[in-house]
């Protein structure tokens, strides 16, 4: 079987679960249960701390997991990323305290950082030179300075609102780009390509929807310019020898401006509908 780490609780939690019922899988019932075996697919299933996901798969205990790439460089395990999955976006900055002389990366030098990853902002420091005095907390990092355990933060940025609230400004680089991310150990387990597979189907679903329409035969070539499709759209003949039944998959985010534009070449009876799984 395939072992697959997956995470039991916080914001990767209920996405990478939707994530794996839409490709197929089925999950556990009972929040409470720590491991499930999907027989029918050939895996089992552990729900794990999302800090702990890298750790497991690097020393080859579990096959591949579900986790934050920020975790997985935190993780220093023998864990790597085999592919993004495009949820649980996040931004990691630096901030200090906004009348504060910490204003600038190289401030930090002979100063003291809070944060939740030592290893992933100790790494950023050192490559650039910086030597800083990492001081880890497990979560209100942004308190730290106000409290004074430390001169500046690394953390998690939306908004910002949260440490402009605790008298903080960002400042210095971005230290990283983080999003969920499908890792694997030291070895590659048979079954990785299908799962793989299914959860890259699913990104493909979510992204895109099936276009169908009718269309004078004659505007057939303009209509393919507006919406080309993954390789070409899939043109039926209709009893009206003029007009053809067109099937094409379009970009979601992009559906209502393309079926304007099918609208004013003279196609009739468009109707979008969601895909629910796919290959590519």
């Amino acid at each position: 079987m395939l072992r697959i780490a997956v995470p039991n609780k916080g914001s990767l939690s209920e996405i990478a679960s939707e994530m794996l019922t839409e490709a197929g899988y089925s999950g556990r019932r009972d929040s409470r249960k720590l491991v499930h075996a999907d027989v029918r697919n050939d895996v089992e299933f552990f729900y794990l701390r999302p800090r702990d996901i890298a750790t497991y798969v690097g020393s080859g205990a579990l096959d591949v997991g579900i986790t934050g790439r920020d975790l997985l460089l935190d993780s220093h395990s023998g864990a790597t990323e085999i592919s993004a999955l495009e949820f649980a976006d996040s931004t990691f900055r630096f901030a200090s305290p906004a009348d504060g002389d910490v204003k600038e990366l190289a401030d930090l030098h002979g100063k003291r950082v809070a944060t939740s990853y030592p290893q992933l902002v100790d790494d950023f420091l050192q490559e650039r030179g910086v030597v800083a005095t990492l001081v880890k907390l497990d979560g209100a990092v942004e308190s730290a300075v106000q409290l004074g355990v430390a001169d500046a933060v690394a953390d998690v940025v939306s908004t910002g609102a949260t440490l402009r609230a605790a008298g903080l400004e960002i400042f210095g680089p971005v230290i990283l780009e983080s999003t969920a991310i499908l890792i694997g150990g030291p070895t590659q387990h048979p079954g990785v390509d299908r799962l793989l597979r299914r959860l890259r189907g699913v990104l493909v679903a979510r992204k895109y929807v099936i276009l169908d329409y009718d269309l004078p035969l004659d505007r057939l070539d303009e209509a393919s310019q507006v919406a080309g499709g993954i390789e070409s759209p899939t043109v039926s003949p209709l009893k009206d020898p003029n007009w053809v039944a067109v099937r094409v998959m379009v970009s979601s985010d992009e559906a209502n401006e393309v079926m304007d534009k099918l609208y004013d070449l003279g196609a009739k009876a468009i109707l979008v509908t969601a895909i629910h799984a796919a290959r590519l």
